[in-house]
This record gives structure tokens, sequence and C-alpha cells, in this order.
């Protein structure tokens, strides 16, 4: 139970970095939330963003990536 626990510490340790070293380079990603098919309402002060392809993106990347690495042996 007790390596299954820091199996698991470990993965999300290693997903909060990835993920803080994409939000910090995030202006530096040219094609970052800029995809074709992310949605921008604009309307006075308000400004609403729907990021639709890059969730998907994300998420393909991510399936493939846990696929990869989750399988046990």
């Amino acid at each position: 139970m007790l390596p299954q626990l820091g199996k698991l510490l470990i993965v999300f340790g290693a997903l909060i970095i990835v993920i803080g070293v994409i939000l910090l380079l995030a202006d530096r990603i040219p094609f970052l939330c800029k995809l074709p098919g992310d949605i921008t309402f604009k309307s006075g002060r308000i400004t609403v963003f729907v990021p639709i392809v890059t969730c998907l993106v994300i998420s393909i990347i991510l399936t493939i990536i846990f696929n990869l690495f989750g399988r046990e042996r």
C-alpha cells in the first residue's frame, strides 16, 4: 500500500512541476491558448475565453503520457 502511495505522490508532484513550468513559459509558447477553435468573447470590459481545442490537445497529450507510464509490466 505505501509503495503505491509513494509512486502516486511522485507522479502528482511531477505533474504540478510541469504545469508550473508551462504557466511560467505560457507567454513564450506561441500556440498555447491561441489555437483555431478557442473562443474569445469581448464585450466592453468583460472578456470570456473558452479554450476548447487547447483542452482537447492537452487531454490527448496527458492520455498518451499516462498510458505510457501507467501500464503495469
